[in-house]
Formats: C-alpha cells, structure tokens, sequence
C-alpha cells in the first residue's frame, strides 16, 4: 500500500512547487509594474517642474554660448625628413612650454608681435594611416619577383623609411582666427630652421643632384650603344644577329641586361629627382589648414550640459529626501 501512495505523493508536491513558482513570478511582475507605475506618477506630479528646469537651463546655455567666444584651429599636416621626427616632437613641446610661460620675447624673436595668449595651445599627433591586408599581400607577392635582382635592397630601404616617417598633424588651438593663422604660418617657419638638419639637407640635395647628373651621362652612352646595336641590325643583310654586343671587340654584353641598366638607370633618376622634391625643409608641409571653429562634443556644449545637471540635481535632491523621510518611519 505505501509504494501505492509514493508516486501520487510525489506528484502533488511537483504541482505545489510549481504553484509556488507561478507565484513567485506573479508577484515579482506586480512589483516591477508597481515600480513603473510609482515612477510614473512620480514624473507626472512633477512634470511641470521638470519642464521649468529644461527650459530655464536651455535658455542658460544659449545665453553662455552667445556669451562665451568661439575657438578657433588650424591642422597643419607634416612629414618628417632625414629623421627629424624626434625633432619635431622636441620644438612643438618647446613652443607649447614657451605659451604656458608666457613668454613674449621667444615669440618677438620669431616674428610674432603682439602675440594674445588666451586660448592658445599647440599639439602634436602622428595621422592615423588605414592598413589594407589584402593590398599589402599582393605588394609582397610582387616584391618576391625583384628577390634576385640589385634592386630589392634599394626597395626595402625605400619602404622601411616610408614606414618609420610617418605623416604627423600639428593643431594650432586660438581665439583670434586673423593671428592664430600668422601664429601658425610663424610657428612652422620657426620649426624648419634648425640649422643642423638644413645643412644635412643640403648635402643630401647635391648628393642627389650629383648622382642625376652621372646616371643621366650614362644613360646617354647606353642610349648610343642601342642604336648602333640597332643600326648594326638593319645594315646586317645575312640576319646572322646575336643577342650580344661586344665593346672595343673584347667585352661581350647581353643586350637584355643592358636593357635592364638602362631601367634601373631610369628608376634611379625619378627617385632622385622625387628627393629633391620632397626634401626641401626638415619638416614638408603637405597641407597647411585654414582657420576652422572647434567642434565640441554634444554634452560638452552648455545649451545641453546645464539642463542636464539641473535635471540630475532635481532627481538627486529627490532620492535623498525619500531616503530621509524612510529613515525617520525606521527610527
């Protein structure tokens, strides 16, 4: 008889417990829309003085930002030449310490008279460049067919330096837009005459220029040997031709390499001649900005930040005096 009675005892405890979940759910659903509904009409009760602290918050703000003047700036992006990258780093911290000092003489002896120190500030960042992973495998799939060829050391000299030469941005920060452009305009002037990295640019130009000079005389002889190579072709009725030549009739010369001299002869001139391009100052000035206005964040602006905080402070003041009331019923 007991093992009778075990499985319905058992199957009526299961339907009480579930029961007493179904009502622990219930109850928990009551509490959560009790809550809503104390919030409710807490916001109802108070709807009118929350509309009062927005619009005399808003109306705060509005008046500050026609009050408060607009700030200005200017982006300058540079490229570092001949590792003068931490060079560059040293004399924007030298101006923006000359600016915290107030120091008007350093300024006079770079041509800034005059010069209004509110709201004036100078940074310095490196520009962000977008890596794309499939285009850099396809250049290292090209780089491996110059694997046995003198040109590979020339390219990955080349392309370590692109590398560790980053493009770097200089923010002038100011309240005058007319000075803060001839402060900026004054300012890079001043970053590119040390005197040290000019002299060695002056050495990589000539460098450069004598090296033109050179690849251009022998590409001027190379150019001569083709054509006579080539006229020797034409005059040559049996067209018993060979794919050398040979100079002073002792020294024979593929005709194919000395095609590829003449490329390599080529490449080296236009690499040549984009130094002396680009290698002109310490720093290159890619793109000097015009004086823009600031763009401040949307809770850094007053019109929305004061409504905020008197919100916040309403709903604030609120919680403690609930907590106050419910301490003294506890007491």
């Amino acid at each position: 008889m007991a093992s009778d009675q075990s499985p319905s005892t058992q199957s009526n405890s299961d339907e009480i417990d579930l029961g007493q979940l179904l009502q622990l759910i219930k109850r928990g659903f009551n509490a959560i829309f009790r809550w809503i509904l104390r919030v409710f009409l807490y916001l109802k009760k108070n709807i009118l003085l929350l509309i009062g602290l927005v619009v005399v918050g808003l109306a705060i703000g509005y008046g500050l930002n026609q009050i408060i003047s607009k700030k200005y700036k200017t982006e300058v992006i540079v490229k570092p030449q001949i590792e003068s990258k931490n060079y560059l780093y040293d004399v924007v911290a030298e101006i923006q310490s000359n600016i915290k000092a107030k120091d008007t003489l350093f300024f006079k002896s770079i041509g800034i008279e005059n010069i209004d120190f509110n709201g004036l500030n100078i940074e310095i960042s490196r520009v962000a460049e977008v890596g794309n992973s499939e285009s850099d495998l396809k250049y290292l799939e090209l780089l491996q067919s110059f694997e046995n060829t003198d040109a590979i050391a020339d390219i990955v000299r080349a392309e370590l330096q692109n590398k560790s030469s980053f493009n770097h941005r200089i923010t002038f920060s100011y309240k005058d837009a007319t000075f803060g452009k001839v402060f900026a305009e004054k300012a890079v002037n001043y970053i590119n005459t040390n005197n040290y990295y000019n002299n060695l640019l002056e050495v990589h130009r000539k460098n450069a220029m004598g090296r033109i000079e050179a690849d251009e005389k022998l590409l001027k002889q190379v150019d001569e040997i083709i054509e006579n190579y080539t006229d020797g072709l034409v005059s040559n009725k049996d067209n018993s031709s060979t794919e050398r030549i040979v100079l002073d009739n002792q020294e024979q010369v593929n005709i194919a390499d000395l095609f590829e001299y003449k490329t390599s002869l080529i490449r080296d001139i236009e690499t040549k001649r984009l130094e002396l391009e680009e290698r002109i100052a310490p720093v290159s000035i890619i793109n000097m900005g015009q004086p823009q206005v600031e763009q401040k964040s949307f809770f850094g602006k007053s019109i929305v930040l004061i409504p905020v905080i008197f919100v916040s402070v309403f709903f604030i003041l609120s919680v403690l005096v609930y907590l106050n009331r419910k301490s003294k019923s506890i007491v």
